[in-house]
């Protein structure tokens, strides 16, 4: 492993150590990965995931691992890994994605051959073989209401744009943002917009994070030429009725509250002082 890395790859370990595993095999076959550290966060699995993880890696395979004193969510995790990662450039990536083995040299590349782009995301295909529509328009919050409820059937149009199905997802673009599933940022610039924000403890830090870095003048793109392979179980997945039994659909419903509540008074802030 290079002393001084390139590229710090952060994977947050919650209860899926065999799927982390498979991350960083992926992450070790790369074509440039004498480039990358790993840094594994545990987000106090409570089961085997260390024993695992530490068992399975050995000395071959000389990798941080990281353990939270209690669940600090996505946001919190992945800061944690950023701040112990030496990189100058940030793979957020989740234990179930994986990539192809050339695809982290095409987004270092392309990352830093340009000084407008802040964050690149890859094209991401579940195991149906279907491209995950992982680019999207920041929401309203009808468009959240409508794409968890039968809504969504009245107001295909919405969806549409929102989830930007008219655009090619073979096409290298500029977009609104791109989930956190795997996001290949530039640390400094991370850093200086305050990393994930902790408020929000899973879902929507991709969206207000993508959304603080073209305020702060930066594009996010997403970029296709870079391939990784998905889980197609999505913890959001769910309308608005599982709110009563699933905990994932809850939290994701407190997130979008506390994001539109951030950017409504940021926003009102901003008009007052224009």
């Amino acid at each position: 492993m290079n002393t001084s890395p390139k590229i710090s790859a952060i994977i947050l370990n919650y209860k899926t150590p065999h799927e982390t595993l498979a991350c960083v095999d992926a992450l070790l076959a790369q074509t440039i990965s004498e480039e990358i550290e790993i840094i594994i966060v545990d987000n106090d699995s409570r089961d085997s995931s260390v024993e695992i993880l530490r068992s399975l890696l050995g000395k071959e395979k000389p990798i941080k691992l990281r353990q939270t004193e209690k669940n600090i969510g996505f946001s919190g995790g992945n800061n944690l890994g950023v701040k112990t990662a030496s990189g100058d450039y940030i793979l957020i990536v989740n234990p179930d994605t994986t990539l192809e083995k050339d695809s982290l040299e095409k987004m270092f590349n392309f990352l830093n051959s340009r000084d407008d782009i802040a964050i690149v995301g890859p094209q991401l295909v579940f195991p149906s073989g279907t491209i995950r529509d992982s680019y999207r328009t920041f929401p309203t919050i009808l468009d959240i209401i409508i794409k968890r409820t039968p809504l969504s059937i009245f107001f295909p149009k919405r969806m549409r744009d929102y989830l930007q199905w008219d655009k090619s997802p073979y096409e290298t673009r500029e977009v609104d943002w791109l989930v956190g599933a795997c996001m290949f940022i530039k640390k400094d610039f991370f850093e200086k917009i305050g990393g994930f924000d902790e408020r929000f403890f899973l879902f929507f830090d991709d969206t207000d994070l993508c959304k603080r870095c073209r305020l702060n003048g930066k594009k996010v793109v997403y970029f296709p030429e870079a391939k990784g392979h998905d889980s197609q179980n999505r913890l959001s997945s769910g309308g608005m009725l599982s709110f009563l039994w699933k905990k994932t659909v809850r939290i994701h419903i407190i997130s979008a509250i506390k994001y539109f509540w951030k950017w409504r008074k940021i926003l009102a802030r901003k008009a007052s002082l224009q």
